[in-house]
């Protein structure tokens, strides 16, 4: 019985990463068990006119891969991916809207909008993944989600292409875990 709680603790994954996380994202997704029941939600900052993306990632893994559209219900069991030059943001129903909004450290998508959100939508039910980046996006996002009761990842700064977003992260709050890529994956296979 308190196996199947723990289990079910978490509904949604979320990764957040720019410069260098690409190669990260495509070791972690691959290696995630097919059965974890929650949402995959991607937050990368990329150029308009980056689609090929979701085909990267479909011919990957065997979750569906789709672009977050305005009022798409969050699905358990699927990938979306932050479009390029828009704000994800999940309602309170949980069906996302996009914002065209000012960028938040130079970014839009911003990573911190997104998880910000979905501290206020999930609480204690979220995971959030930043990884490696050329920014300081991400790290007030992972504060709310740890205020919220979720749970927070880092990839290790020594391991990342680029250090900056998730030293700044590690320098600004405590996250849950600072880890390699390996532990993430170890990591979310074991909780979620």
């Amino acid at each position: 019985m308190a196996e199947r709680s723990i289990k079910n603790r978490y509904e949604v994954l979320l990764i957040g990463g720019s410069a260098g996380s690409l190669e990260v994202i495509l070791q972690i997704l691959p290696a995630l068990k097919p059965d974890l029941d929650l949402a995959i939600v991607l937050v990368l900052h990329r150029k308009s006119g980056e689609s090929v993306l979701t085909e990267v990632l479909t011919n990957k893994i065997t979750w569906p891969v789709m672009e977050a559209e305005e009022k798409d219900p969050l699905r358990k069991g699927s990938v979306y991916l932050a479009p390029p030059d828009y704000h994800l943001m999940i309602e309170k129903d949980r069906t996302f809207s996009l914002d065209f909004s000012e960028k938040v450290h130079y970014s839009r998508p911003s990573i911190d909008v997104t998880f910000e959100c979905a501290a206020e939508v999930f609480g204690r039910q979220a995971i959030a993944v930043l990884l490696s980046g050329a920014n300081a996006d991400g790290a007030e996002g992972l504060a709310a989600i740890k205020a919220a009761g979720g749970l927070t990842i880092v990839q290790h700064p020594h391991e990342a292409s680029v250090s900056y977003m998730p030293q700044f992260a590690v320098d600004h709050f405590q996250p849950s875990y600072v880890v390699s890529t390996r532990e993430i994956i170890e990591i979310i296979n074991k909780i979620a």
